[in-house]
């Protein structure tokens, strides 16, 4: 019971407070966008491999930008540079705002709405490249470092219960109000974040030598991480398992071709795996992982691997929806150990740049697996195909990194 009350201490921090506020209508404009446009392009072009293209149109900028970025967030306040990204992550829904009026989609034909997604989306890559690792980094000037643990738990269940709420609202609000309506409540929701972020105070900047040289700095973030073998291997493990079990990006046509459902179901399905990774960041919340966590890792990556084989084998909309409920489940365990690993062993000075590398490898893969998941679906003839290819290449993935990864395997905190 006095560990369960510790989780919570965390809390106790007014400021730690306002960015969970921020997080979770930051995350749940996030995801809405994301399930919009997947939605919008399916039904534009008919096609899973536009989903692929907007994958990679954020992917690039995300990947490329990610060791500069980390460069910056370590020179610079934190909460600053994040509220900038938010309020240019508006800009950006606002574009989505216009190009899906009446006005704007009676004059552009399907391939020039679908360019303008593109586009929108790549910059939209191109401020989440610095957003996300900031989020991550600023954590540790928010709270006491005896409670970061803690504090890295909860940020991740904001994180979650946003990411669940804004994929299944979504579904509804395409169903009632539209795509165009739907995006104008997301510009709110991240205007709203953007306010919360504000009651926090600006951030001293911690690292330890501001005439490094840019290069020098980020091969300094790279060494570390590659040197720290419980981190690499977590972040490894994270990295192929996310990047072939993407089977989210491939959700809209199942739900149309599959499993023939209507934006409801689809935005049902499309939160399923994040229900699960809820309730399970809940339950880890209140009664942490204690002992082994390194073997349960893998367990859960595992585990997630067979339940995206049976989500591309299912015709049952139940199925398939428990399916992606208990891979998000699973999923939640490894998201807990994994941003617990990065917050215990980064050094402060070093936070935005372990975490854009982290980032790199990590919210990239999304974005490279929707691509991926995108390519497969146009290669082997259809998403059950791809998804099932996916998921067993998950289970491999595991089987090799149990076997080169002792470390990790064994490794508690």
């Amino acid at each position: 019971m006095q560990f369960q009350r510790q989780s919570l201490t965390p809390l106790n921090h007014k400021e730690f407070r306002w960015f969970l506020f921020c997080r979770f209508f930051y995350t749940m404009a996030l995801r809405m966008v994301a399930t919009v446009v997947a939605y919008q392009l399916f039904h534009l072009t008919r096609s899973s491999f536009s989903i692929g293209i907007v994958g990679l149109s954020e992917f690039i900028p995300v990947f490329s930008l990610a060791l500069y970025a980390g460069h910056i967030i370590d020179r610079s306040d934190k909460r600053t540079l994040l509220l900038r990204g938010i309020l240019s992550y508006s800009v950006c829904i606002a574009a989505l705002v216009f190009v899906t009026s009446a006005w704007v989609q009676s004059r552009l034909s399907t391939a020039n709405t679908a360019l303008c997604f593109y586009v929108i989306i790549f910059f939209s890559g191109v401020i989440r490249a610095f957003a996300g690792p900031t989020s991550n980094a600023i954590i540790a000037q928010l709270v006491p470092k005896d409670v970061l643990r803690f504090a890295a738990s909860l940020s991740s269940t904001s994180w979650l219960t946003a990411s669940i709420l804004g994929h299944a609202s979504a579904g509804f609000l395409i169903a009632g109000i539209g795509a165009h309506y739907t995006f104008t409540v997301i510009f709110f929701l991240a205007f709203t974040a953007s306010l919360a972020l504000s009651r926090i105070e600006k951030k001293p900047v911690v690292v330890t030598n501001l005439t490094t040289k840019t290069w020098d700095s980020v091969k300094e973030g790279i060494r570390f991480v590659f040197s720290h073998k419980v981190l690499l291997g977590a972040i490894s493990l994270d990295l192929f398992a996310v990047l072939f079990g993407g089977a989210v990006a491939l959700i809209p046509e199942f739900a149309d071709r599959v499993l023939h459902v209507g934006p409801v179901g689809f935005g049902w399905l499309n939160a399923a795996m994040d229900i699960g990774s809820v309730i399970m960041i809940f339950s880890l919340t209140l009664s942490p992982i204690s002992r082994r966590q390194g073997y349960k890792l893998f367990y859960a990556v595992g585990g997630f691997g067979l339940c995206i084989i049976i989500f591309g084998l299912s015709r049952l909309y139940w199925l398939s929806f428990a399916a992606l409920m208990i891979a998000g489940m699973l999923d939640g365990i490894s998201v807990v150990i994994r941003s617990t690993v990065l917050q215990l062993t980064t050094p402060d000075e070093m936070r935005g740049r372990v975490s854009s590398v982290n980032s790199m490898f990590i919210n990239s893969s999304n974005e490279l697996g929707q691509f991926e998941s995108g390519f497969t679906a146009k290669l082997l003839g259809g998403a059950v195909p791809a998804v099932l290819f996916g998921g067993t290449m998950t289970l491999v993935v595991v089987i090799i990194n149990w076997l080169k990864a002792p470390a990790l395997r064994k490794f508690e905190y």
